[in-house]
């Protein structure tokens, strides 16, 4: 009955979420509490064991950068100066805002290069009077294939290498990132195609885009150097936490904090934190606590072990299997909590024979990643555009959405597949 209980409550809360009917955080809210009061679990289960805190955090702190940063027009001024770089050029401005989000997710981690560029290029789409749509796009589908290139880039490879001591940093890049870099250049090809005629008929003068000048909108008070100067601190904190054993949370609270400290005079926090995407935050506790009735009923769990068992343990049709599953679960709910329950089984299949996993794990990683494009709520980064796209009139409807990550997440499985299955299967079975 729980299990059954859980699947509906789920299903009904993920109907009315694509629906764009009634608020998503209320949404999400709400079937965690019909789970709450069904008692499949407790509010200490919840709060314990399913809601990412790290996540949310994280999300928080970035937010409270990204606000106080905002307040000093130093977003402004990068819009318009990334704005004449390309001429007003819709087009360029398309491609450009992919490369450097690919690249941002790749080394820091995609929730936080999204939460850096999306207000910047929303300020560019009002300035040059063009559409938001293709540029959010740009933004989620680049943030997750570059934070599928590396360790530290999307949350289930960050899992993955914890679980597995020999894959490093350099690991993920020799054996991800050439995939990464072939499906981010099909993504560029994709989205032109899809949308080279409604932005070609975006008329820019760029004469008059050339005659805006930038650093009027920069506010020259200490607020901009304080800003400036912490959210350098904070990214170079990213890069390097790795090497100085402090967890992204922990560098971005600390970051965070610190700006609070520092621009009390300037700017009261009760103004910064009205400015925290809260709806974005509660959606993901809905989110993390809907998900969370699928993994105590055991939902998620049997799924992993059924990829096992509809093998039989062969070893190419479930590095496969793994890849496909992941990819298309990963974007009907956030793939971190499925990785979380794909880590134990896939350490469990050395049982049957399977000496050799590098491979499944790298199936396990691209699914995850690149699985959660298919919808607004298959990835951490996707849920956050979403929220600051429609803070600033620019919604993204949830089918709509769904019409270009559905296709562009099996042509990205596609891809995988023979790429998985060159490099590593056909390797494998020539030695048997």
């Amino acid at each position: 009955m729980d299990v059954l209980l859980a699947t509906i409550i789920f299903i009904v809360s993920y109907f009315f979420i694509m629906t764009d009917k009634i608020n998503r955080a209320v949404v999400a809210l709400s079937g965690g509490t019909l789970l709450l009061l069904t008692g499949i679990f407790t509010t200490q289960d919840i709060f314990t064991e399913y809601i990412d805190w790290d996540t949310i955090a994280l999300l928080f702190s970035m937010m409270v950068l990204i606000s106080i940063t905002e307040k000093t027009g130093l977003f402004t001024f990068i819009a318009i100066r990334f704005a004449q770089q390309v001429g007003g050029r819709p087009i360029p401005l398309l491609i450009g805002v992919g490369v450097l989000t690919a690249i941002g997710s790749a080394m820091l981690d995609n929730v936080t290069t999204v939460l850096i560029f999306v207000p910047i290029l929303l300020n560019i789409t009002k300035l040059l009077n063009i559409p938001a749509f293709p540029y959010m796009l740009m933004i989620i589908f680049s943030s997750n294939i570059g934070g599928a290139a590396t360790l530290i880039g999307d949350p289930p490879n960050i899992m993955i290498g914890q679980a597995v001591d020999h894959l490093t940093f350099l690991s993920f890049l020799i054996h991800v990132g050439p995939v990464a870099l072939i499906m981010f250049v099909c993504m560029i090809l994709f989205l032109y195609l899809c949308f080279r005629k409604t932005l070609k008929k975006s008329k820019i003068d760029a004469r008059e885009l050339k005659k805006i000048d930038a650093k009027s909108h920069l506010k020259k008070t200490p607020m901009l150097y304080k800003s400036v100067g912490v959210l350098s601190l904070t990214i170079t904190g990213f890069l390097l936490h790795a090497f100085v054993h402090i967890d992204l949370t922990t560098i971005a609270l600390a970051g965070a904090l610190l700006l609070l400290f520092l621009t009390q005079d300037e700017l009261e926090a009760e103004r910064v934190l009205e400015k925290v995407e809260w709806v974005t935050l509660f959606f993901f506790i809905g989110l993390f606590t809907l998900v969370g009735g699928l993994q105590e009923v055991g939902v998620i769990d049997e799924l992993a072990r059924a990829i096992v068992r509809s093998t039989n343990g062969d070893y190419v049709e479930t590095t496969l299997l793994v890849l496909w599953v992941s990819g298309l679960f990963s974007g009907i709910v956030d793939n971190i909590p499925f990785v979380a329950a794909m880590i134990p089984v896939v350490q469990e299949f050395e049982s049957y024979g399977m000496v050799y996993l590098d491979p499944v794990w790298w199936s396990l990683s691209l699914g995850a990643c690149l699985g959660g494009n298919a919808t607004l709520i298959g990835s951490s980064a996707n849920v956050v555009v979403a929220g600051l796209a429609e803070r600033s009139g620019n919604r993204i409807s949830f089918i709509r959405y769904m019409l270009f990550g559905v296709p562009l997440v099996v042509l990205s499985l596609i891809i995988a597949t023979i790429y998985i299955y060159v490099r590593y299967l056909i390797p494998y079975m020539g030695q048997l």
